[in-house]
């Protein structure tokens, strides 16, 4: 018998996760706000970010392995920090020897310093690399549709667009775009950066994207713990309200008894 839609996992390379939201480990007071949101938001994804984070390459120094166990999170490590494609590779090749050969990775490659926008020669590049040398890459790009069909194309398990800047909390900026990227992939769209609130994932969700990663939103929030489980919910009654089918806009009132038939 089927699975009903709702209750289908998110499929990344592979492999099922009951939780459609991923969450960032930067930016929180220490290791143990970061393992109470992740908690809090029930995640299974995490990502990493190698050159700033230690999971082994700095021995007898704190290690995130020690507030999220790898036997309990998927760690997924990305390239944050990187601004060409041949510094990406190699810090992908370093996670890979880090995390005991684990393929799958976030591919990021920036092209300003103040924006922190991704540059998308170099993604394109870093991806056929990558993929050539046999990692899971989900990938971090713009809003373009035809940038992330060509990403597609080149073998990414996942695209990642963004909603708006990194950090920036400005919410979907463009969702038309999303839109035309979630219609014609058949890998998962990941709504990547720009998230602010829990209204801001339900969008996301409400668009059809199958999950939302996010890391500022939560951790720099007043109260992390209580961000993290309301972007838990929002996340959870997104997808319930796509998978529902919202009712089409209309420009006058629709009344909810209607008078056609009345008696009398």
């Amino acid at each position: 018998m089927p699975q009903p839609a709702a209750s289908q996992p998110l499929l990344i390379a592979g492999h099922s996760y009951r939780s459609r939201l991923l969450i960032g480990t930067g930016k929180y007071r220490d290791l143990e706000e970061t393992r109470l949101a992740c908690e809090a938001a029930e995640t299974e994804i995490v990502t990493v970010a190698i050159r700033r984070t230690n999971i082994g390459q700095e021995p007898g120094q704190p290690s995130l392995l020690d507030a999220l166990p790898p036997d309990r999170y998927t760690l997924l490590p990305n390239t944050a920090g990187c601004f060409d494609a041949e510094e990406a590779v190699r810090t992908c090749r370093l996670a890979r020897e880090l995390l005991d050969g684990r393929k799958l990775v976030k591919l990021e490659v920036l092209g300003d310093r103040k924006t922190l926008y991704p540059d998308v020669v170099e993604t394109l590049k870093a991806a056929e690399q990558l993929v050539a040398d046999h990692f899971d890459v989900m990938v971090y790009t713009s809003d373009d549709p035809i940038l992330a069909r060509q990403l597609e194309e080149i073998g990414c398990v996942a695209v990642m667009p963004l909603a708006a800047p990194i950090g920036s909390g400005l919410g979907i900026q463009n969702r038309y775009t999303l839109l035309e990227i979630v219609e014609n992939a058949k890998v998962p769209v990941i709504v990547d950066a720009g998230v602010g609130t829990a209204s801001d994932a339900a969008i996301a969700m409400e668009l059809g994207c199958d999950g939302v990663l996010m890391n500022t939103a939560i951790a720099a929030a007043r109260e992390p713990i209580r961000m993290a489980q309301a972007m838990k919910l929002a996340v959870a009654a997104g997808r319930q309200a796509y998978l529902a089918g919202r009712i089409p806009r209309r420009r006058y009132a629709s009344a909810s008894s209607p008078i056609d038939g009345t008696i009398g």
